[in-house]
């Protein structure tokens, strides 16, 4: 409907008394669409003009995320309490938010909506709903999807994980696909992927809630029929995650068997390691929360070695257009293509392998909805583990940094989360030159790296020396246990029949990006005393994220990398955050293995040893 300037379309307008007429003259012009209804027939008592831009009568209101706002009001009449609902206008306008509240009007029951966002202003010429042109995804569309996918995934020694989102180009198209993969120990993955309803920040919004029962649902009982349950219960008591799509399975990397099931998803593509293409058979279910109770059959398959599944969202079968048997043909030529080539499965490359499957899907015009691939690749064969006899002297460490990162690459493992191990293996094979075998003729040094079925990565390097304990002060020298704690996720040194340091991280299949601290200073100050017999952390002020990063540096720092006995001094200290109480919980747990106990010291009655006591920390650290 068009609009023009200083006219409204018909409808009911208001009739009111002399005094209130400045505050419905101020409503009748107010940018948001307003209605009053009462009674069970929906009756509009009063519409401001934005409303009868919109229409009047009831059958007239708009429909929002794919749902009529007269079906909101009659659930608001009905029931007494309030609703709202957020999503595109009429399936191809722009984003809005419709707020229904009760409101007593005489005998019936009665509501007042709100429809905000998205109304074109008076006097444009185009009709009030019509979609924006299309373009680019917003920033902040793609901004809220990307960050709440998985920043990595697992690494194990025999499968490879990739996983690609490309989001439409249309923004009234894009937000709600998903996918992500869940270590469920013994060598078992959780593979998913799924397609919430709706579009932009309201479906993305949904997918992480999805994502996140997902999650916490596989970690109770991974069952393929036991998890899509519990979506299935969770999806119908939220409005916008009810009529999702998804597809579950559970891998057994090791053995290769493959149990699946779907609610409302299409089949998934096994290319298998001749190049042959088979889409496997899953029986049909209902979507998400749309048929309580519905059955969830579970299908089986195997995976040779060599072989690879492709998961994918609609939209990846979308990008070729009618019919679906276009899209999945297209989808097999384009799986097949991009696994032909031996070089996508070597090392890193792998990693790239759903974003190329995506790209390849790609069209002259354009992506018509998001496209989210995830491949699982089943190795041909294992990477064996790594042993390496050297003498324990400087020249050596070339060899082992040169031998130990091919290692590593062929596994897979990301760049940063490489560097990061060999520095820290370095570390340790520096320490065995240099001191294990001082006022002596030099003896031997092993080195050996091995990976589990769960993807824990565990590097040993042992001298047959004598371990000297490091000084309580080293100045500028023997901090190499301090740069190995902080460069892998758990650290032991032994000092019986010689030295051994075992150095364990998880592989991920890309490195996890520190998040920025604020620019800016810290209301935290940490120190270090040394004055007494054993070192002292204080702190004072206000410990948050930034103070809670000074505190962990300066307690590696004073122990040594965990292998000295420190004390951490908390009485002047007038916040203490969440993420200092990670830091004092990673080293407890640093100080337990080391066989100490840190000493944190409190303020009986005082907030900070409050949210110690609450945080539990009383059981790893003595309290004073």
């Amino acid at each position: 409907m068009n609009t023009s300037q200083g006219s409204s379309p018909p409808g009911p307008r208001p009739v009111v008394d002399e005094g209130p007429a400045a505050l419905v003259a101020a409503l009748e012009e107010a940018p948001s669409a307003l209605w009053f209804v009462t009674g069970p027939e929906q009756r509009t008592v009063w519409a401001n003009a934005r409303a009868r831009e919109l229409g009047a009568a009831p059958y007239d209101l708009p429909v929002v995320g794919g749902r009529p706002v007269a079906d909101l009001v009659a659930s608001v009449l009905r029931t007494g309490r309030p609703q709202t609902l957020t999503g595109v206008l009429d399936e191809e306008g722009p984003p809005v938010t419709v707020a229904v509240r009760p409101l007593a009007a005489g005998p019936d029951p009665g509501a007042v909506l709100v429809l905000e966002g998205g109304l074109v202003p008076d006097g444009a010429e185009d009709r009030v709903g019509d979609a924006p042109p299309p373009g680019p995804l917003p920033d902040v569309v793609g901004e809220a999807q990307l960050s709440l996918l998985p920043p990595s995934l697992p690494l194990l020694p025999d499968v490879r994980l990739s996983g690609s989102y490309h989001p439409a180009t249309s923004a009234r198209a894009a937000g709600g696909d998903w996918y992500d993969a869940v270590p469920l120990g013994h060598g078992r993955l959780a593979l998913v992927i799924g397609d919430a309803v709706g579009h932009g920040v309201p479906a993305a919004a949904a997918m992480s809630r999805l994502r996140g029962a997902m999650r916490s649902s596989a970690l109770h009982d991974p069952a393929p029929a036991a998890v899509l349950g519990a979506l299935d219960d969770f999806a119908a008591q939220m409005d916008d995650v009810q009529g999702a799509s998804v597809f579950y399975a559970v891998l057994d990397a090791a053995t290769g068997a493959l149990a699946f099931a779907a609610a409302g998803h299409p089949p998934p593509l096994l290319v298998h390691a001749d190049g042959r293409t088979t889409y496997l058979p899953v029986a049909a279910r209902p979507p998400l929360g749309t048929l309580p109770g519905a059955a969830t059959p579970v299908s089986r398959a195997q995976l040779e070695p060599g072989a690879t599944l492709v998961l994918y969202s609609d939209g990846a079968v979308a990008a070729a257009g009618p019919p679906p048997s276009m899209g999945l043909g297209r989808l097999s030529e384009v799986a097949r293509t991009a696994l032909t080539d031996p070089a996508a499965l070597d090392g890193e490359a792998v990693a790239g392998l759903a974003s190329r499957i995506a790209a390849g899907l790609l069209t002259a015009d354009g992506r018509p909805d998001d496209v989210a691939v995830l491949v699982a690749h089943r190795r041909s064969r294992s990477v064996e583990p790594l042993q390496l006899d050297l003498v324990a002297v400087p020249s050596a460490l070339p060899a082992v940094r040169r031998r130990l990162g091919a290692w590593l690459t062929a596994l897979g493992m990301g760049e940063q989360d490489r560097v990061g191990v060999m520095v820290a293996v370095g570390e340790a094979c520096a320490n065995a030159a240099e001191h294990a075998y001082r006022d002596t003729e030099p003896g031997p040094m092993r080195v050996t790296a091995a990976v589990d079925v769960d993807g824990v990565l565990t590097v040993t390097v042992h001298d047959e020396g004598t371990w000297r304990p490091p000084d309580r002060d080293p100045g500028d020298r023997g901090r190499g246990l301090l740069i190995m704690r902080q460069l892998v996720d758990g650290m032991v040194v032994r000092g019986e029949h010689g030295t051994t340091v075992t150095l364990r991280t998880r592989l991920r299949q890309s490195p996890v990006e520190e998040p920025e601290h604020p620019v800016g200073g810290t209301g935290a100050t940490v120190v270090v005393d040394r004055a007494g017999g054993s070192p002292v952390v204080r702190a004072a002020g206000d410990v948050d994220l930034v103070g809670a990063e000074q505190l962990r540096i300066r307690l590696l720092e004073a122990s040594h990398g965990g292998t000295v006995r420190v004390e951490l001094d908390l009485t002047a200290v007038t916040l203490f955050s969440s993420a200092a109480v990670r830091v004092v919980l990673a080293v407890a747990a640093i100080a337990e293995s080391e066989g100490w106990r840190l000493v944190v010291h409190a303020p009986d009655g005082g907030v900070t040893r409050h949210i110690l006591e609450v945080s539990g920390l009383q059981r790893l650290v003595e309290l004073r």
